[in-house]
């Protein structure tokens, strides 16, 4: 399975761009599923439904099904997160996973980067950095620097990176 990374400090527009691949990738026929960081405890249940009192109750995972989609939940109850690379043994076959965040592991990423943040690139520091998709200009940087509104050029060169 062919991974590449979107990743930039907090209010870069990672995610904003993950959700602008998805919609340009996938409208090229390719398949594409995604991985997002958080570095907090992520809720995606909500008090008072069924899935979040199973939990609540103690159970290690709850499966919801409906016929639009089903979700499992892991509960770690402890435990350490799990490697990126034991979460993504999990998903089903696709022909691209983007994954958010997860700036220190090692694949090839995109950095986000917007000037407003007044943070510093990641990129001279991370060798895992393959291009900078940003707002301004970088001089002298020795990677790509993407305008960060075009969708087309950061898909073409993420899938010319992997090769698809």
């Amino acid at each position: 399975m062919r991974i590449y990374g979107v990743t930039g400090w907090k209010n870069s527009g990672k995610t904003h761009l993950v959700e602008r691949l998805v919609t340009e990738i996938t409208g090229r026929g390719f398949s594409v599923s995604t991985v997002k960081h958080a570095h907090h405890a992520t809720e995606i249940d909500h008090p008072g439904r069924d899935s979040f009192r199973h939990r609540e109750a103690g159970a290690r995972e709850v499966l919801v099904a409906s016929p639009a989609r089903w979700a499992l939940m892991h509960e770690l109850r402890g435990a350490e997160e799990p490697a990126l690379a034991e979460l993504l043994e999990k998903l089903s076959p696709v022909d691209l996973v983007l994954i958010e965040g997860y700036k220190r592991e090692s694949h090839p990423k995109v950095e986000t980067h917007r000037a407003a943040t007044g943070r510093p690139l990641l990129a001279p520091d991370n060798p895992t950095v393959r291009a900078v998709a940003s707002d301004s200009a970088h001089p002298g940087l020795a990677l790509p620097v993407l305008d960060l509104d075009d969708t087309g050029a950061i898909a073409d060169f993420i899938l010319g990176e992997v090769g698809l």
